[in-house]
């Protein structure tokens, strides 16, 4: 079982952290994926590409195809793009869990599909986190999860890691730093333990599925940045679409709101499921981020679909 690192040289924001990466020792010259030029480490395989990621569908099955190896996750070296030009790092899952059929994909995917989350979602995050106070990037760069969005299309547990949000900080080698040691500690590249292996995870076996919320999911984030906090698929308020029914909203059922709300929640917690088996499952809602009506047929949906819900307590 090998772990795919991949990165592009179109985007400074993943060429950067990754030329970091393999400025480090263990590295040498790996298979040959089509064009691409491929490096090994112990069981990670980093390849550098030259297209966008999000176009890059099933890299997992043409490496399984190429190699005979069997890949058992996925980790994406990424910019992050933002109005705001906020600096930031941050990692997220990806998925188009919200389009429905027919409606335009921007950044690939497909609809109604969400990849298996990457377990180390979390742990990295956490990782990161002190990785970049250690190197004083905070409070400049603001560490934090996004919430599930785009391509490419995976079967193996897939997770972005990216740096934010404007070509200045996409260039900045402290950043690019910063995400390589993430990486080489993550993955236990230097010799030390591995963060976020869920088959090895011998404490905490809840996970939080976020529902509700912005993109940087802040009342999520502030949750998993707690120690032995897991985490799936966080659904923002944009991915949870529903139609005002534009009625008495005091006895809603769930069938009375349309749109895809239902479909995204469905399949992120599926899976979430199927990343963390073994794992209880508890939904965390943004309650303020919802109207009254929306969280209550939000409450009720997911009791009526046996997902638990959970309190920040829970979490503990």
């Amino acid at each position: 079982m090998v772990i795919l690192l991949v990165a592009t040289t179109s985007d400074p924001a993943s060429i950067g952290p990754a030329s970091a990466l393999l400025a480090m020792p263990g590295w040498h010259t790996g298979p040959s994926l089509q064009d691409s030029v491929t490096f090994v480490n112990k069981e990670v395989r980093l390849i550098k590409l030259d297209n966008s990621l999000v176009e890059e569908d099933y890299l997992d099955k043409r490496w399984e195809e190429a190699t005979g190896e069997v890949v058992d996750e996925i980790i994406f070296l990424s910019k992050h793009a933002a109005s705001s030009s906020r600096p930031s790092l941050t990692v997220h899952p990806i998925g188009t869990p919200h389009i429905g059929e027919g409606e335009v994909l921007f950044a690939g995917g497909k609809p109604g599909w969400a990849a298996l989350p990457n377990p180390r979602i979390g742990p990295w995050l956490r990782l990161l986190r002190t990785i970049a106070e250690s190197h004083k990037l905070t409070p400049e760069f603001e560490v934090t999860l996004e919430a599930t969005h785009h391509g490419p299309l995976t079967n193996s547990p897939t997770m972005f890691v990216e740096i934010g949000s404007t070509e200045e900080y996409w260039r900045r080698q402290d950043a690019a730093q910063a995400i390589a040691l993430l990486v080489w500690e993550g993955l236990g590249l230097g010799g030390g333990i591995a963060e976020g292996d869920w088959g090895r995870n011998g404490g905490s076996n809840k996970i939080l599925l976020g529902i509700g919320g912005g993109h940087y999911a802040p009342r999520h984030t502030e949750i998993v940045l707690k120690d032995g906090v897991w985490v799936g698929h966080l659904l923002s308020g944009y991915s949870l679409p529903m139609e005002d029914p534009g009625q008495s909203k005091t006895q809603l059922n769930t069938e009375a709101v349309h749109g895809t709300w239902k479909e995204a929640i469905k399949v992120a917690f599926e899976a979430t499921k199927s990343a963390f088996p073994g794992g209880e499952i508890l939904a965390h809602l943004d309650h303020k981020s919802f109207k009254s009506w929306q969280r209550n047929v939000v409450t009720t949906f997911l009791v009526e679909q046996n997902i638990k819900i959970g309190k920040a307590s829970d979490f503990s």
